[in-house]
């Protein structure tokens, strides 16, 4: 196995789709590393239950308290990165909005090009594919990726919050080496900090959006309406610790 997985998970105990899990685990060389972000419901339970149920294919990383998905991914990725086993890593939504079919579609787009470091699920509706989200964070989401790109990063991505990634294990330390200054946008950090350390170009040609087969949006998100207040403020900070 080269590639693990990261699923954050906070009181997930009522969302999590462990049979999805289960049997994708049993037919699939992939390894998971499930972080219990301080759930307060029996989350850790059933993430202990199949750990042992899949040793070598199961890590569980448990967080105390309550960190958010931020920093129980940076915690986990820094874990994994130490693993001689794995080149890849990635991380997927615990609720499975990007279902785990889509980690062969990435990686095998990632592993056939040698050029790209980082590849990025992308939500785009297009025929064939399955993609529902609700109108309203639709639209939130192409008014935040207009500005992102123009003022932030540059570039023309289209969707930088899909919780769909995987990258090589030689830039991990780069984008998680450091606590990150954003709660939620914490995927544009990460992009900021390899422009940072690499420039323009090594984005324009390392970086890959791929667009998603299926992707659909569950109940119980733990972004709530009023987070959604605090974005331009975290777009300020991020101009401002990562200026050009």
């Amino acid at each position: 196995m080269d590639t693990c997985i990261i699923i954050p998970c906070y009181n997930e105990f009522d969302r999590l789709p462990i049979l999805d899990f289960t049997n994708y685990i049993k037919e699939n060389k992939i390894h998971f590393c499930f972080v219990n972000d301080g759930s307060t419901d029996n989350t850790l339970s059933v993430l202990n239950s199949l750990q042992l149920r899949f040793p070598n294919k199961v890590t569980i990383v448990n967080c105390e308290q309550n960190v958010g998905k931020a920093e129980a991914i940076r915690k986990a990725v820094l874990i994994v990165a130490k693993k001689t086993t794995f080149s890849y890593i990635g991380f997927f939504d615990a609720d499975l909005a990007t279902p785990l079919t889509e980690i062969q579609a990435l990686l095998q787009t990632l592993k056939a090009n040698s050029e790209i470091r980082l590849i990025m699920g992308s939500r785009i509706k297009r025929l064939g594919s399955v993609i529902n989200r609700k109108y309203s964070r639709f639209l939130f989401g192409r008014i935040f990726a207009t500005i992102v790109s123009e003022f932030l990063l540059k570039l023309p991505i289209y969707d930088t919050q899909c919780g769909a990634k995987i990258f090589k294990k030689n830039i991990a330390l780069i984008m998680f080496k450091d606590q990150f200054i954003t709660k939620w946008i914490f995927d544009v950090e990460m992009l900021l900090r390899l422009n940072q350390k690499f420039g323009l170009e090594f984005m324009q040609n390392s970086i890959y959006e791929f667009p998603l087969n299926i992707w659909e949006e569950k109940g119980g998100s733990k972004i709530k309406f009023l987070d959604f207040f605090n974005v331009p403020k975290d777009i300020i900070n991020l101009k401002i610790r990562y200026k050009d």
